[in-house]
């Protein structure tokens, strides 16, 4: 048997573009700690108000950004401060795990660094859909364009100083090779939903809980397409929730129909209890990596989706969901029926999401780790 290796083990940092809201990618950034327990986590931005309290547990460290309110609170707003920023964050580690959709591969570090990438900055690259269209006619779309070639060399420099990219989908592999000139492995992130945690009702939706309701998780940008699944079961019979926050939340509210309730802010312990009183998950956006579906199948539910994007690395059609070709409302009604009416197994489903465990999710970045390094 070989003797145990001796010394100091390698110093792992994370890095994540700011800390300022609950999506899949600050999941994965707790998935990352979780994996690496003495790593301390460095990024722009820091509202633990807003974000996951389990960050509160970490040494979480932030750029000069973080102490002007403003920007704490809505990211979208320091968009003109965020390069320099990211470029004056320095990390001290033998290996930075970096956790980025556009800053967070631009922190300087003194080690190596292995980028796991949720898309090449979306606001970058795919203006348009990012911003709803027409970015011209707004005063933050006209910023963006303005500053877009700028960012966009920024951008590259720090894509291509990196030592090693890894996807989350496969999507995702092919726009780094498209916009960097990189190639990438695939690493699929993992849901962190465990249907036997404990649950808490959601008041708001009580008297729903009989009979189930169709259920959208999504923050409310004009990408998700969530004013789609809303107008595709306006006077119908379902029950839709959404469960999001965003811009387009004052939209939603001012326009939604009698069956749709939109709620926010829920606990994790209220977001399993929304997925186990749901029927189907709706997800008609234009998504680079499809978590959602995940988390609704290890409750055992189907999901409906857009055939697009990184729903093709998730869904299986006709085994734990289908797709819709465009996001129309027409077309999601009618997908939504299809859906109701399949034979779906729910254990079949549970056996799905339980392939992206967290734990296979943390073997692959340790393994991941220890190959940058001994290529070092």
């Amino acid at each position: 048997m070989s003797p145990a290796p001796t010394g100091p083990r390698p110093r792992v940092a994370i890095a994540h573009d700011y800390l300022t809201q609950r999506g899949g990618a600050e999941r994965v950034v707790l998935a990352m700690a979780r994996a690496f327990p003495d790593a301390r986590i460095h990024t722009t931005l820091y509202d633990p108000d807003a974000t996951y309290p389990e960050f509160a547990d970490h040494d979480v460290v932030t750029s000069p950004l973080n102490r002007v309110g403003p920007l704490r609170r809505d990211h979208r707003v320091a968009l003109p401060f965020l390069a320099p920023a990211a470029s004056r964050m320095a990390v001290d580690a033998d290996v930075v795990l970096v956790s980025s959709s556009g800053w967070a591969h631009g922190f300087r570090h003194t080690g190596r660094s292995l980028v796991y990438c949720y898309s090449p900055a979306r606001w970058l690259y795919q203006t348009d859909t990012y911003l709803g269209g027409a970015p011209h006619r707004s005063p933050r779309g006209l910023a963006l364009l303005a500053l877009r070639p700028v960012l966009r060399r920024w951008d590259l420099r720090a894509a291509r100083a990196s030592t090693r990219y890894l996807a989350i989908s496969r999507v995702v592999q092919g726009r780094i090779r498209a916009t960097y000139g990189l190639e990438s492995q695939v690493v699929p992130a993992p849901h962190s939903m465990d249907p036997s945690a404990p649950q808490e009702q959601v008041p708001e939706l009580a008297d729903w809980a009989e009979g189930g309701f169709h259920l959208v998780v999504s923050r409310l940008l004009p990408y998700k397409n969530v004013d789609v699944v809303v107008e595709a079961v306006r006077g119908t019979s379902h029950r839709l929730v959404v469960v999001g926050a965003g811009p387009g939340r004052d939209a939603l509210l001012a326009t939604r129909p009698d069956n749709v309730r939109l709620v926010s802010g829920l606990s994790d312990a209220q977001i399993r209890w929304v997925y186990a009183h749901s029927r189907v998950l709706v997800a008609p956006s234009i998504e680079d990596y499809g978590l959602s579906p995940l988390e609704a199948a290890a409750f055992g539910r189907p999901s409906l989706t857009l055939r697009a994007g990184g729903y093709l690395d998730t869904v299986v059609e006709g085994v734990t969901g289908l797709h819709v070709d465009s996001p129309d409302p027409l077309l999601v009604r009618a997908g939504l029926d299809e859906v109701e009416a399949h034979p779906f197994d729910p254990d079949v489903l549970r056996a799905h999401a339980a392939t992206f465990s967290e734990a296979g999710f943390a073997a692959r970045l340790r393994s991941e780790v220890d190959a940058l390094l001994a290529d070092g």
